[in-house]
């Protein structure tokens, strides 16, 4: 672990740093599962929201 000290003495740790990556781009399969969350997403709140309507 990298250490380094201080004035008085005091040593200071500091965390080791993670490796650094570029994201990729969304392929057209993760695209198609995006959409289908999405609608099903709001189809969930169109449906709750339908809901608390009829019940009260």
């Amino acid at each position: 672990m990298p250490y380094t000290t201080e004035e008085g003495g005091r040593l200071n740790n500091f965390a080791s740093e993670p490796k650094m990556y570029e994201a990729q781009p969304p392929t057209a399969s993760e695209k198609r599962n995006y959409v289908i969350l999405g609608l099903a997403g709001a189809a969930l709140v169109v449906g709750l929201i339908a809901l608390t309507t009829v019940i009260s």
